[in-house]
């Protein structure tokens, strides 16, 4: 099995670094949906897997079993595709439409779940489910992203390195979190590089990852509804809070300025810059980077969609009046 998912690791990671023009700041983007299959969570898909079969916890018989809003799903799907062994994704409402069709393409079997946790979320329902799967598959497997070890080796090694090697100076790195191990990852392995760049956590109002109140979320890839274990491993310096409609403002504001069409936690980060720097005047204009972790065309029917978009603005001017 170890050969066949070593034939495809040419496709991950190495993506591109570009430039962006900024009026105040010196901008760059990685452009991670470059990745096989379009988003970085191909990196820790793909490291998680090697590493349990390389250790004899994956075998050709095992079942893999995940909760995922939609890329690390697509990510596992296709790689457990190549190597030939069943996957089962554990998703909820909020999953893009054009993810489900494909999961439903490329997995064993999906379950969706449909019942809000407590915090207005499906993230700790769908948790639940997939121990409720571990308990009745025989020979089950929790790829785990919010947990596993691995995740964060994978962004330590692989991206968080391309990020260091990249720069021979660095101020800031705007970072979205939803499972943790992607800003975990890059933040310990750009400390060690450059000790004194700021980590700036980018995250969605309504998620409880830095102890904010929940509330529902609409747009997938950015947030929970959970503290995830592994973001005790980050190194974070500031966070920003971001509205679901000014997540829509990003992502738009970001292809109109530079032609990049980005996905939603994109467009988050995009936004959580422009903010962060509005007010601020340097002697020097600083390095600043972000993550695109993926692209836009999975939010085609939602963040691009002005019906959809009319709706998240009615929802959202509810919930400010209530």
């Amino acid at each position: 099995m170890i050969e066949k998912l070593s034939s495809i690791g040419n496709f991950v990671g190495k993506t591109p670094l570009v430039h962006l023009e900024h009026p105040t700041i010196d901008l760059y983007a990685k452009l991670e949906f470059h990745n096989l299959m379009g988003s970085v969570k191909v990196r820790p898909a793909y490291y998680i897997l090697k590493s349990a079969i390389e250790s004899g916890r994956i075998t050709q018989d095992t079942t893999i079993i995940e909760s995922s809003s939609g890329n690390f799903g697509i990510a596992l799907a296709t790689l457990c595709k190549r190597l030939g062994i069943k996957f089962i994704p554990v998703i909820d409402p909020n999953i893009n439409p054009s993810y489900e069709n494909l999961l439903r393409a490329l997995s064993y079997r999906v379950e969706k779940v449909e019942v809000r946790d407590k915090t207005g979320g499906f993230l700790l329902t769908r948790v639940d489910r997939v121990n409720e799967l571990l308990r009745e598959i025989p020979n089950s497997f929790w790829t785990n992203q919010y947990g596993n070890i691995d995740n964060f080796n994978a962004h330590f090694k692989g991206l968080g390195t391309e990020l260091a090697e990249s720069f021979d100076e660095l101020d800031y790195a705007f970072i979205g979190v939803s499972s943790g191990g992607t800003i975990s990852g890059v933040s310990r392995r750009l400390k060690e590089q450059f000790p004194n760049v700021r980590i700036v956590a980018v995250d969605s109002v309504g998620s409880v990852i830095f102890g904010t109140p929940p509330k529902k979320r609409y747009i997938p890839g950015i947030g929970s509804s959970m503290v995830p274990d592994i973001l005790r491993e980050a190194v974070i310096d500031d966070v920003v809070h971001v509205e679901e409609t000014d997540t829509v403002k990003g992502c738009y504001q970001l292809f109109e300025d530079h032609c990049i069409f980005g996905g939603g936690s994109t467009g988050t980060s995009y936004f959580a810059i422009q903010e962060y720097f509005k007010d601020k005047v340097f002697e020097k204009r600083p390095k600043v980077v972000f993550l695109c972790p993926d692209g836009g065309t999975p939010y085609a029917d939602t963040v691009y969609n002005p019906v959809w978009v009319k709706e998240l603005n009615d929802k959202s001017t509810v919930q400010s009046l209530s």
